[in-house]
């Protein structure tokens, strides 16, 4: 299984259309925690193709996107206060 590194993605998107857009790619990804806050297993390649697409729907003079991607010492220091639970690692994918 590829290595894959933590992604923490939050948004504040200008428009309603966009931002939509956004939200779906992200789902496809990763785990919406909060309404603008994503977090996701990425491999290389995976964010590289979601990099590609983010910078074309983005409006850079309107909209904001904040990407951060945590090592494992950092993962393990993530606090949750309040409901919800930190994204696990997936586990191993057999196909078929």
């Amino acid at each position: 299984m590829p290595d894959r590194a933590f992604y923490v993605l939050t948004y504040d998107i200008a428009n309603d259309r966009r931002r939509l857009k956004i939200a779906r790619l992200l789902e496809r990804y990763g785990e919406r925690v909060q309404y603008s806050v994503f977090e996701m297993w990425l491999t290389p390649e995976e964010w590289q193709k979601i990099h590609r697409q983010l910078q074309r729907l983005l409006e850079e003079s309107e909209d904001s996107l904040r990407v951060y991607r945590l090592c494992a010492a950092c993962r393990q220091r993530i606090l949750t206060l309040g409901q919800g639970e930190t994204l696990e690692a997936p586990g191993i994918v057999v196909v078929v």
